[in-house]
């Protein structure tokens, strides 16, 4: 009788799925809000330490080194394969949010930049462990979940520029709070979360299959193809507020600052919706052909947006918000496919492999921006992030064409 129920289980979707969706989508809304906390306040940050514009740069690129390099760690060490994934969640978001609290003492820019690090660090403790675990809880439809799931890091991501829209709040506020937020998602997904039925089998401690996971044509490709994404999503993320300040400046907008925060809560907010639909995209018609789509056209809105901006403002803001829609609609389709082809003992370790080195790229746009920014202008510095979304095009449409397809999206590639 046992096995029987345990049979049908299998077969279909186990019940308490959604309400697991909803606990963990949540505590990651919650986790990941200290992620772009700096950013929302930069220009008071920047006052308040007198910070340089190199500074500002890097206080935004520690985070995103520092997730690198706990990534890095966890995959070698195959933490997500072998700590339970709410238990790493937790501890991942109790650090985050202390270091994130650090900013409220640092004396100066290397304190600061040192915080920043260590809040990306731990947040890798956060983000992989929760697409693994969501994971356990669907089969068929793993790509609508786990686009639930980044839509949720998503507006995590975006919560900072909301709490400083509000206007007439010191930065130390909004980094405070964004801590408490952190804090509760850690809580709520240790006490609120258990792993589903579609558990995958334990794994030990292996390094070599870092190596062996990178052999996988269907994982290189996929890879390679978020590799692209992260080239341009985390530029974009990073310097949007600061491209709004200024084009409102430039149309002579009352209070561009926190009309840009506003607009720039509601551009990168938008995006949660664009990963369910990516996520429902992608189980029904593929997830080659839906990244593949969302990148060609987050591409052209990178390419454009920047000669838009002394035209009419509702249209630079209507190509913003799909730009916004579109930039992160693929993300977690990258991750679905590795948990569908991979070696099943270390889907874990190859998410985390691929997010650490799609983190890394995030770097070289996120410090090239502002560069050019203050060279030829901002109507030339997102042009720089096109060429990600092209390479990335061309290896899922590679990956469409290989008898590895027929693994994703139950057959549909």
């Amino acid at each position: 009788m046992a096995s029987s129920e345990s049979d049908s289980t299998q077969q279909g979707d186990p019940p308490g799925r959604w309400r697991a969706l909803t606990v963990l989508g949540v505590a990651m809304v919650l986790s990941m809000a200290t992620w772009f906390s700096a950013s929302a306040v930069l220009p008071q940050l920047r006052a308040h330490l007198s910070l340089s514009t190199t500074e500002a740069s890097w206080l935004i690129i520690a985070v995103q080194l520092g997730f690198v390099a706990g990534a890095v760690v966890s995959a070698f060490a195959s933490l997500a394969d072998v700590v339970a994934p709410k238990r790493l969640m937790f501890a991942g978001s109790m650090v985050a949010g202390l270091a994130n609290l650090g900013l409220l003492i640092a004396p100066g820019s290397s304190a600061a930049i040192g915080f920043r690090f260590i809040t990306g660090a731990a947040l890798a403790g956060v983000y992989p462990p929760a697409m693994k675990a969501m994971s356990t809880w669907f089969r068929a439809g793993r790509g609508t979940a786990l686009g639930v799931m980044v839509g949720a890091l998503t507006i995590g991501s975006a919560l900072p520029h909301l709490v400083n829209g509000f206007g007439g709040l010191d930065w130390q506020m909004v980094i405070l709070a964004t801590s408490v937020l952190t804090f509760a998602g850690g809580v709520l997904a240790l006490v609120g979360f258990h792993e589903g039925p579609f558990r995958f089998p334990p794994a030990v401690f292996s390094p070599r299959q870092v190596v062996q996971l990178s052999r996988d044509p269907a994982v290189r490709l996929a890879s390679i193809g978020y590799f692209g994404h992260m080239w341009e999503l985390y530029a974009m993320w990073a310097w949007f507020a600061a491209f709004a300040v200024d084009t409102l400046a430039l149309h002579g907008v009352k209070d561009p600052g926190n009309v840009a925060s506003m607009l720039t809560f509601a551009v990168i907010g938008v995006g949660a919706i664009g990963c369910l639909v990516g996520g429902i995209l992608g189980d029904r018609w593929g997830r080659t052909k839906v990244t593949a789509s969302a990148m060609a056209i987050s591409g052209l809105c990178a390419l454009v947006i920047g000669f838009l901006r002394s035209g009419p403002l509702a249209l630079l803001i209507l190509v913003a918000l799909v730009w916004g829609f579109t930039v992160v609609a693929d993300s977690a389709q990258f991750s679905t496919i590795v948990t569908e082809t991979a070696d099943q003992s270390y889907v874990g370790t190859g998410v985390t492999m691929q997010l650490a080195i799609g983190f890394t790229l995030t770097v070289a746009t996120i410090w090239l921006v502002p560069v050019i920014r203050d060279g030829p202008g901002w109507m030339w510095a997102f042009v720089l992030l096109v060429p990600g979304p092209v390479i990335g095009v061309a290896a899922m449409l590679r990956l469409k064409s290989l008898p590895e397809a027929k693994l994703i999206a139950g057959g549909r590639g």
